[in-house]
């Protein structure tokens, strides 16, 4: 019993440390374009590598398990967060904060591909429920970062407050190594692979988690300058950002603790996304008079559609394995599409100087987003007939 409380501890520790190195630069974007000289898209690639790079290891998360397995997987991901935190103390110049993307996303994607399939193993009788506590814990990381990091970098540097993010993941990967299960290899030929490629289901929720997490990484990098540019301070953007984020971790909680009671995902799922259309609209309009309301209505439809995403996904399957083998495709190609919001949006900043047009895509994508889960009703879509060994 102690040593799985433990594992509950490492797992929402590691998720606490998968966003500051992502949501710290935001508030500090400006700033940092100012220092080292990155224009807008240059700017935007240090969100939309990791979330590349996190696309692709969720893809490559087969190979991470066979050859390192899960434990091991984990252990170098978190160790890579950390040293790509430190990295920018160090090094606090254009290429190394690009080569520090890469190496913080390839660390984020190692556990993310491998942690939901461990959990739907270790704790199969309550794994919608503790997925979408460790989602909440991912964005409170997030929080976290927004929120401190502005106020660090006042007094030692934005280097070296973002650098001061790779203690709390040494911190996990100690705690990890402790209290990791070893990995457990099934018997050969007892195992039957999804073969999600050739499921049109499948790639209907690739897409859903895609533009729904575009939402989540468009506002993870572009929110923060976007209220710069309207006159607000760094350490107040941030601290929209976190508050924001804080809100995320409060909806997200809710809509877990409210799964057992929607077996029918999709009144949840209508609730967040006529919340998340709201609030972007109110982003594109009237960002600084209705700022407290867009505020809470982002936050309720981001963080509930994020761990409402991985859900509805792993509802259709019980083995753990294939839900890890769809949760990893899901995941893989939605991580590629939502690399692409932060980008297109530095793009139109730098060729408009305005990110309203990027608030006004969003939310088209977000009637997009309510057509897709007008789909997933219970029952359907199962992948029965979509094995293959």
């Amino acid at each position: 019993m102690k040593r799985q409380t433990l594992l509950l501890l490492a797992i929402v520790l590691l998720g606490l440390n998968l966003r500051p190195v992502l949501a710290a630069l935001g508030p500090l974007l400006d700033r940092i374009q100012l220092d080292t000289g990155l224009g807008h898209v240059g700017a935007s690639l240090l969100t939309s590598l990791p979330i590349v790079i996190m696309g692709l290891g969720a893809l490559a998360a087969g190979v991470l398990r066979r050859r390192l397995g899960e434990q091991n997987g984990i252990l170098v991901g978190v160790v890579l967060i950390a040293l790509a935190c430190a990295m920018r103390g160090v090094l606090p110049q254009a290429a190394p904060l690009i080569v520090s993307a890469l190496l913080a996303g390839a660390g984020i994607a190692f556990v993310q591909a491998l942690l939901p399939g461990l959990i739907k193993a270790r704790f199969s009788n309550d794994s919608g429920r503790l997925i979408g506590f460790y989602s909440c814990a991912i964005m409170g990381g997030a929080a976290f970062g927004a929120a401190l990091t502005p106020w660090l970098a006042h007094w030692i540097g934005w280097g070296w407050a973002l650098a001061l993010w790779a203690l709390p993941a040494a911190g996990a990967s100690l705690l990890w190594n402790k209290a990791a299960p070893a990995d457990s290899a099934p018997p050969p030929g007892e195992v039957q692979h999804l073969n999600a490629w050739r499921s049109p289901r499948a790639w209907l929720l690739m897409a859903f988690f895609g533009v729904g997490t575009a939402g989540y990484t468009l506002v993870l990098a572009w929110l923060p300058p976007y209220y710069t540019a309207l006159g607000w301070s760094a350490q107040s953007s941030g601290l929209l950002l976190a508050a924001l984020t804080l809100c995320e971790v409060a909806a997200g909680l809710l809509a877990s603790s409210l799964l057992a009671r929607y077996p029918d995902r999709r009144p949840l799922l209508a609730v967040v996304l006529l919340s998340l259309l709201a609030g972007l609209l109110g982003l594109l309009f009237a960002p600084l008079q209705l700022v407290v309301p867009i505020c809470i209505l982002v936050g309720i439809g981001i963080g509930a559609l994020f761990p409402l995403s991985l859900v509805v996904a792993q509802d259709h399957l019980d083995d753990p394995r294939q839900t890890g083998d769809l949760l990893v495709f899901v995941q893989g190609g939605g991580y590629l599409i939502a690399a692409c919001s932060p980008l297109l949006a530095g793009l139109l900043r730098q060729y408009t100087d305005d990110l309203r047009l990027s608030w006004l895509a969003m939310a088209v994508a977000t009637l997009a987003l309510m057509v897709m889960a007008a789909r997933f009703k219970p029952g359907s879509g199962h992948f029965h007939t979509r094995l293959s060994t």
